[in-house]
Order: C-alpha cells, then structure tokens, then sequence
C-alpha cells in the first residue's frame, strides 16, 4: 500500500479517466447477475405451455444485456489505457529529471545498464501490472458482490455456504503473494546483472575477441542465466499454485452447495431458481479466481516499481546555494583542502592550499593517483572536499547555485562523449543553437573539412558516440564545444594524450586558441603538452611537491625534472 500511495499522485490528473473507467466497470459488473437471472423464467415457463414465456423476451434481452456490457467495457479498457500512460509519462519524466540532477555518488554505485532497466522497462512493466491489476480488481470485486446479493437474494441460507469461500482464498492469496514478492524482486536484480554482462560484452567486443574471452564470458552468461531461470521457475510454480487451490476450495462449497440444493428442492425450490443459483456460483469462482491470481502481477508490479520509487525518495539531489553573479573572473583558491573517498584510505588531496589567477594557465601533473582529477572535479562539484574550501572569486563553490557555477567551466577530456545527434546539436547542446556561431566555432576548432566533406554538413547526425569519426576529429569536436559555450574558465584532461602527430598538432592550435583569454587548468601525463604553462604544478600522494614554470623547474632538479628526464627517454611516466 505504501507503493500504491506514492504512485497516486502522479495519476492525480487523471482523475476524470479513473471515474469514468470506474461508471462504466460499476455498470459492466452490475449487470452480471442478469445472466442467470434470465435463466430462471427461462426453465420456469419457457418450456410450458400453459403460460409460456413470449419467444423474443429472453434472446432480447440477452442482446440489450452483452451490448451494454460489451460498450461499457471498451469504454473502461480505453479509459484505463490513458490512465497508464498519464502516470507512466509523468513517473519516468520525474525519473529521469532525478537522473539529471542526482548526485554524482548515485552512478558509482549503480551501473548504466540497471539505471536505464529502471528508468524504461522496469517501470513501464510494473505501472502496466498494477494499473490492470487495480480496474481488474475493482470490476471482479464489483462482480462477486453482485452475484453475491443475487444469490442472497434467491436463498440466503445457501449463500452462507459460499461465503465460506471467502476467507479461505484471501489466506491462499496472503500467503502466496508474499513469496511472489520476494521472488520478483529477487528477479529484477538478477536481470540487472543479465543485462550488464550483455552490457559490458558489447562495449568490450574487441578486446574478449582479441583475448579469446568467449568461453569465460558465456560461461559468466550461463550462470547468471541459470540463476534467474530458477526465479522464473519459483514465481511461476507459487503462481500455479494458487489456481488449483483456490478451484479446491471453490469445488467443495459447490458440492455442499448443491448437495443442499437438491435436498431443498424437496420442499419446493423451483428448476429455475435452482438452475440460476448454480450458475451465479458458477459465475462467482471466475472472478475469485482471478481476484486470486491478482496476488502475482501486483506483487511483480510493486517490486518493478519499488526500485524506481526508492531513486525519487532516496536518492538526494544535487544541492547549491543562491549565488550567481553572471560571468566570473575565474580566480580560484583552494584553502586546506582535503579529499577522501574512503573513511579507510589514504586522502585523495591532503590539505592543499593552491591559487589560480585569472587567465594564468596552470598545469597539474605527477604520478599516477597523486590527486590530479580530484582537484579539478572539486571546482565545479563534481567532488566535495571533506575538509577546507574551494573559492571562485573569493566565494566558496558550495554558495555558488549550481547552475551558475557550472555555466562558469568548459570541459575537453581525452574521453570525448558525443550523443546520437546532429554535430551541429552536439557542439551547441542547445535546442535552436546559433548557425553563426557555431560556424565560427567549428573553423576556430579546425574542423571545417569535415563539416564541408559531410552530406549534411552540421546537420550530419554522428550516430552512436561519433563512432565513425576520428580521435583527432572527436577531439575537435570537444574543443569547438568549448568554444561554443565560451566559459572563462577551462579544464584540460589529458585532452590530446591519444593522438598521433598531425591529430595533435591540429588540436593543439585549436586548443591555443581556445585557452586564449581563459583560466586554464591542464591535466597531464605527457608533460611535453604543459612546457608553455605559466605555472606547473607537481602533485605527489594528494600533496603539491612542487610548483614553477618548466624552466624553473628543470632547473630545480625535483620531481619535474625526473619524471621529464624518463619522458624524454624512454616516452613513459612512472
């Protein structure tokens, strides 16, 4: 029920739909009893000949009773599909809002695979089953009460043996439920983790083949397969089990009821009334069975639905303050700063005080681990330090909103993501970008060839992650996105480390005119890129070893100068 009321307000505008779809299954199930009711003056008087029963009454009426029926219940299915989809809409819409602004914490822990399962499948499955489930409980219930007052009223006494049905079914269905919903959510995760090894399989195609991977990857396959096999087939024997035993307990009320029956017929129960009792209780084991085999889609639609309603109340949005004073100077400071991402380990940045001036360009290099990207995801939140503060123009990062202080940093990473779209849409990430300024972007990025070689030139879609494109042209692509969005602040990583000679050549007079007039943070491990630095800044175990330009720093004959002169000969990095 919990899981029921929090979904309600997303199907609050919907309101006309639930009543409307509500008249007509109250309509629908009303009618119900007329069936049998038409049987009795049927047996009654049909077959008599001394007051027979008029030869079109009953076939009329029967014709009136499945028009109405039949028209109220397309009416109501047209009504709950509009329901379903209102809700849906506006659920996933909220998901994937939560997905946008969502902590940056929620995809280390969740992977790409379960989070897209959630967002799409799992929900439209498990809003799909309770949405059924709900008018489906509502025209059975309306039907059994029907039939019920109809059989109250042609023998109460009789009535009192099927209402013994009752309790006994609702244990059935308690019981059963109970382990469906475990077994379905047991379920959802095992298909999660199906789903990522397809998942990782088809990113990492190359290197299984290369390796001769197959065999370890199928057999990694085949036991996650088997595990949810055996789910699969724990749900689908508790479901089985409920039919026969609700048919069990139905079939022996029936025979009490009928036992009795023929005994009362002695004392003057008529055929008709007889004949339309047995068949109202007839009537009555279809929508008790399936007011019992309702126990399996609810259960599997809440545990679906459960995942997605503990990403919108569990998972905390990011959260900024209020300040936003337009374009910034792109001063930065770091004050004591300190970094950990585990209680355990040894810090990431370990109280580290660093200054940036506006326009200075400032390099970050050292070994492996030593806190490089740390300190560069501090400056736009992407990481909170444990200790200390981060300032922008002498205000700390955590007044800034969020917006605001985003809008203030361009990004070029060695790890260029593009989206299935046009370039122009790629470069802008606006709706209606600016033709003219993109063209001018796409010229300062060295990228006029390719948009004049392409069919549709900026309106060229680049398909699955710019694939098809070269390194060089994706790097590109990064640095006129930059342009585009003419931040004052940017952050370099590693942003031509991948790239051949002439690639790199074109990037970096792309970058050279990029950086102009900007704050520049570079992150490197080719430390040939940073000699025009103003400042170079050697990080070792999340602490500054040392700082000062190239020159200075060959000359000091530290760590710099070490790691260049292992550079330099042999073209590694320790």
């Amino acid at each position: 029920m919990g899981v029921v009321r929090w979904l309600m307000p997303f199907f609050a505008g919907s309101r006309k739909f639930w009543i409307g779809a509500a008249i007509c299954t109250v309509i629908s199930s009303a009618l119900e009893p007329l069936v049998p009711a038409l049987l009795k003056p049927l047996i009654d008087r049909g077959f008599r000949t001394d007051n027979p029963l008029q030869l079109w009454t009953v076939p009329t009426a029967l014709m009136l009773l499945f028009a109405v029926r039949g028209t109220t219940g397309f009416l109501a299915d047209l009504a709950l599909a509009r329901i379903s989809q209102d809700g849906l809409m506006k659920l996933r819409t909220a998901m994937f809002g939560r997905l946008l602004d969502a902590r940056l914490s929620l995809f280390s822990r969740e992977n790409a695979t379960s989070l897209s399962n959630t967002v799409v499948f799992e929900l439209q499955s498990g809003v799909s089953l309770l949405v059924n489930s709900v008018i489906a409980l509502l025209k059975d219930s309306m039907s059994m009460l029907a039939l019920l007052f109809y059989l109250i009223y042609l023998n109460w006494a009789l009535t009192l043996i099927v209402l013994a049905i009752v309790p006994a079914v609702a244990w059935i269905i308690r019981t059963v439920s109970k382990r469906l919903y475990r077994i379905a959510r047991s379920s959802h995760a095992a298909t999660n983790e199906l789903a990522y090894v397809v998942e990782e399989n088809v990113l990492a195609a190359r290197v299984v083949r290369l390796h001769g991977a197959q065999p370890a990857q199928a057999k990694r396959f085949d036991k996650l397969g088997k595990a949810l096999r055996r789910l699969a087939l724990k749900s689908a024997a508790a479901s089985a089990a409920i039919t026969p035993l609700t048919h069990l307990v139905a079939a022996a009320s029936l025979s009490l009821v009928i036992v009795i029956a023929l005994w009362q017929s002695r004392s003057g129960i008529s055929p008709g009334t007889f004949a339309a009792f047995v068949t109202s209780m007839l009537m009555l084991i279809a929508p008790i069975k399936r007011l019992s085999e309702a126990a399996s889609p609810i259960s599997r639609g809440i545990a679906a639905v459960q995942r997605s309603r503990e990403m919108l109340t569990k998972v905390p949005p990011e959260a900024g303050g209020t300040h936003a004073p337009g374009r910034t100077r792109g001063h930065i400071e770091l004050r004591r700063v300190t970094v950990r991402y585990r209680e355990d380990g040894l810090p990431a940045l370990d109280r580290l005080d660093l200054e940036i001036t506006p326009g200075q360009i400032v390099a970050l290099v050292g070994p492996s681990g030593s806190g490089k990207s740390t300190l560069a995801n501090l400056l736009p939140r992407f990481v909170q330090p444990d200790e200390g503060e981060v300032l922008l123009d002498g205000v700390d990062v955590a007044a800034w909103k969020l917006e605001a202080l985003r809008a203030q940093f361009a990004l070029v990473s060695q790890d260029v993501v593009m989206f299935n779209d046009t370039l122009a849409a790629n470069i802008a990430l606006q709706d209606a970008p600016d033709r003219a300024r993109l063209e001018r972007c796409v010229a300062a990025a060295n990228l006029g060839e390719l948009v004049a070689s392409l069919p549709q030139g900026l309106d060229t879609n680049v398909g699955h992650n710019a694939t098809e494109l070269s390194g060089g042209q994706r790097q590109r692509l990064a640095i006129a996105r930059a342009l585009y969005k003419d931040a004052p602040i940017l952050i370099l990583d590693e942003a031509t480390s991948a790239l051949d000679t002439v690639s790199e050549r074109q990037v970096q007079e792309a970058l050279n005119r990029l950086m102009a007039g900007r704050t520049t943070l570079i992150i490197a491990h080719r430390l040939s890129t940073v000699e025009h630095a103003h400042r170079i800044v050697v990080l070792e175990q999340g602490r500054i070893a040392e700082a000062g330009s190239h020159a200075e720093l060959i000359e000091r004959g530290g760590l710099y100068a070490r790691l260049h002169s292992l550079q330099s000969g042999q073209g590694l990095l320790a």
